[in-house]
């Protein structure tokens, strides 16, 4: 068997490069790049390995800089979304500080089922130096590291304590990383020590592997129940998810959705899977729906939901669908949310399988012309609702609508607009009108704050890679900025173009909204000067910050919208402009965080405090008490 030495990180890396994701006649590299940030734990062994590659053959692991552990694991994720799953980054740490920074973006992209692969640096296996710096260190468990607070954010995780144990170890993490019901954050904790060690590593280990990408067909039985299912329906209703793009399904999905007439929703995820003017798509569902969909969603007989969580987002908090005799099609790769909540009709296969199946079997299935004809005319209201809510106001400072309507109107079909907290996820899943399937990209499994601008990043960067000239446009309030505004020097840095608008409105909006709600008057969510005397940060004192000069001190070109009734077309100009640029752009603009989004009829459980002394706060539990009455115990058919 032919052999060639090399350290770990070296054969790690050299593995890495020639791992391929193979989906039908499409072949593309499952992770072509890694980034990373260096430190005693990994500059002599994966960033020697990263150097020696560079030198030797540049294009085989590309090197990219980053300014924050955890951002680059939200560049892979935005990069593995747009890529459909089928390819991702690496991310590798230092010890300590450095790897735990990755916890949050390892939450994110198993959360979200996007495959991520993290290589954080770990103490020395052999103790030889113990303790060395940044080790944790606790009595009752010599052997535990902070890389283990990894094992539970994983799908999967493993530590290399000998060079010879690299090989499994690898291969079971492209298996996972690959696999479309399994996916998320991949974790490989590597000792600094071993990092560096070296074995013989057989050549065939060095070579192209193919993955071939899962694509499961539905199981005639459960296939037949579903179908059966569907023919008995009067007042169908299709639920869209992330696993409808992860499939590539939204032609499958529109195909169905004609022949049928049956409308559909989508969560966050899914948004992009039909064109937001398609007869049957309704909107958004859940707590941050359309009324459209959620008036539908509360009278349907029956939900075929296809590649989702059902979050509570989703379900509004499973107030959504209150028919008493409702039944749930799951359709999803994952048995795991096939079966969630109870449902009895779990389809386990591919989105994309699974819709031509579907089709197939209730090709003589439309819904009914009354049905048609409520489907219409709450699409027509609802489009009313969202014409009346972009539309310039001229106010000073405007609401947070109008000026996506402004970004929207200066958009082109294809481009992608990212985001992922505060309130604008709500206002851009009822608002923002998707036209095409890549062009909506809102992190909301896990809605991480400060994901927007280090994910933006990694969707301009996978569709770089693609060959692909349409523009990301990511939308992020100020709250969101200061959480991780560090990756636009990364942008500067290798001159990604990147159209950033930033809406500065002081504070958190959406959590003083829902402050509001439950009865705490915007308690600690707004950015004013401390009142010594009251001891909180409720005064009318603005804050003298300057995030507009912030973006400016790291290279980007900015540019400031003046408050005023010229504002919103102020906005679309610089927006236009913004998208012809070489480079990253940031455009600020001040908006009133007082102006919401129009109400969809949904509803989220946020539990409200049963004693106390606070009016507003009883006044909230009254309210919620009224509300939890609408939840059902399970999303699944009452037992029959």
């Amino acid at each position: 068997m032919t052999t060639k030495r090399m350290t770990v990180a070296q054969a790690l890396v050299e593995f890495l490069a020639h791992q391929w994701t193979v989906d039908g006649d499409h072949r593309e590299r499952t992770i072509p790049g890694m980034f990373g940030i260096f430190g005693h734990g990994n500059v002599a062994g994966i960033g020697q390995a990263l150097a020696q590659a560079n030198a030797e053959q540049p294009e085989l692991m590309p090197y990219y800089q980053a300014r924050n552990e955890q951002a680059m694991v939200h560049e892979a994720v935005g990069y593995a979304r747009i890529h459909r799953r089928l390819g991702t980054f690496a991310a590798t740490a230092s010890v300590g500080p450095g790897a735990t920074n990755m916890l949050t973006g390892a939450a994110l992209a198993t959360t979200n089922r996007l495959p991520a692969l993290l290589l954080p640096s770990d103490t020395f296996a052999t103790r030889v130096a113990d303790p060395v710096l940044q080790q944790l260190e606790l009595p009752h468990d010599i052997g535990l590291t902070v890389n283990d607070a990894f094992r539970p954010l994983s799908r999967f995780f493993d530590r290399v304590q000998r060079p010879e144990q690299l090989y499994s170890i690898a291969l079971g993490a492209l298996r996972v990383l690959t696999d479309p019901a399994e996916t998320g954050a991949v974790t490989i904790a590597l000792p600094e020590d071993v990092q560096a060690e070296s074995l013989d590593v057989p050549v065939e280990f060095l070579q192209d592997r193919e993955w071939h990408l899962r694509r499961p067909v539905p199981e005639r039985g459960a296939l037949d129940r579903a179908v059966a299912a569907l023919l008995a329906a009067e007042r169908p209703l299709i639920i869209a998810g992330g696993g409808v793009l992860y499939s590539g399904a939204e032609e499958a999905l529109r195909v169905f959705a004609e022949a049928t007439g049956i409308p559909v929703g989508t969560t966050q995820a899914g948004g992009g899977s039909l064109r937001w003017d398609h007869p049957q798509y309704l909107g958004a569902v859940g707590a941050t729906g359309t009324t459209a969909a959620n008036r539908i969603a509360a009278e349907a007989d029956l939900v075929i939901g296809i590649g989702t969580r059902y979050s509570d987002f989703t379900t509004a908090s499973r107030t959504a669908f209150q028919n008493p005799g409702v039944r749930f099609v799951n359709v999803n790769v994952a048995s795991f949310d096939a079966y969630k909540h109870g449902s009895t009709l779990p389809l386990i296969a591919d989105a994309r399988e699974a819709l031509e199946a579907l089709a197939s079997g209730a090709a003589r299935y439309r819904v009914g012309s009354a049905y048609a004809e409520r489907i219409a005319r709450e699409k027509a209201e609802w489009d009313a609702t969202v014409d009346a809510a972009l539309a310039p106001t001229g106010a000073p400072l405007p609401g947070q609508p109008e000026i996506i309507g402004a970004v929207q109107a200066a958009s082109d079909p294809r481009d992608v607009v990212v985001q992922a907290a505060g309130s604008l996820p709500g206002d851009l899943h009822k608002l923002w009108r998707v036209r095409d399937p890549l062009g909506y990209h809102v992190e909301y499994a896990y809605s991480c704050m400060g994901y927007e601008i280090a994910g933006g990043l990694g969707v301009k960067r996978g569709l770089l890679a693609a060959g692909d000239d349409r523009d990301v446009i990511v939308l992020v309030g100020d709250g969101s900025y200061l959480m991780l505004n560090s990756e636009l020097v990364t942008a500067v840095a290798e001159g990604i173009p990147l159209v950033v608008v930033l809406i500065q409105n002081h504070g958190f909006a959406s959590i003083g909204h829902l402050s509001e709600t439950v009865g705490s008057g915007r308690f600690g969510t707004t950015y004013r000067a401390y009142d010594p005397q009251a001891r909180n940060f409720q005064g009318e004192q603005l804050l003298p910050v300057d995030l507009a000069m912030n973006a400016r001190s790291y290279g980007v070109d900015v540019i400031e919208i003046e408050p005023g009734p010229g504002a919103i077309a102020d906005l679309g100009a610089a927006v236009t402009r913004a998208k012809a640029a070489s480079g990253p752009t940031l455009i600020h603009i001040d908006a009133d965080p007082l102006v919401y989004g129009p109400d969809g009829e949904g509803w989220w459980d946020v539990p409200v405090a049963s004693v106390a002394a606070l009016a507003s706060t009883r006044t909230a539990r009254a309210e919620y008490e009224q509300q939890v009455r609408a939840q059902r115990p399970l999303l699944g058919e009452e037992s029959r």
